[in-house]
């Protein structure tokens, strides 16, 4: 690492997150799919038991900070285009989301593999706390502007 390599500050953060959403959302569109919509199927799909709609707003309006009738939108989104099914009172995947998620894992695997490969371990522990910090303390700002 360079001896010039700036602090980590809320740009520095926003540029690196910007650049490998980037990255991601180029894959997405390929395959018509949302950054939004990859958020709620990866929830539905990783979920440990069966999802409500309002389970699925509740864990992707914790991850996006993103506004729940749009959240509800991208869920009609995902039924739509046959993604995620109604089960009862849960949504779920269908075989076509699971293969969706799958392609989209096999085709940023490599991307991801060059972005992050030879970063020491120690480096990539060291910024895992100070950015679970920072979400930690961002969250309680958000909590307190909504009270």
């Amino acid at each position: 690492m360079s001896a010039a390599a700036p602090l980590a500050d809320a740009r520095v953060l926003g540029l690196a997150h910007y650049a490998a959403r980037g990255v991601l959302e180029r894959v997405l569109a390929r395959h018509g799919a949302t950054f939004q919509q990859q958020i709620a199927l990866r929830a539905a799909v990783t979920a440990d038991a069966p999802q409500t709609a309002d389970d699925l707003v509740t864990q992707v309006r914790g991850s996006l900070k993103a506004d729940p009738a749009d959240i509800r939108a991208t869920l009609d989104e995902l039924l739509a285009q046959q993604l995620l099914v109604v089960d009862g009172a849960h949504l779920r995947a269908t075989d076509a989301g699971r293969e969706l998620l799958a392609v989209i894992g096999a085709e940023t695997a490599p991307i991801t593999a060059r972005v992050w490969g030879g970063i020491p371990a120690e480096d990539l522990a060291a910024a895992g706390r100070v950015l679970a910090l920072v979400t930690q303390r961002a969250d309680a700002e958000l909590a307190a502007l909504d009270a």
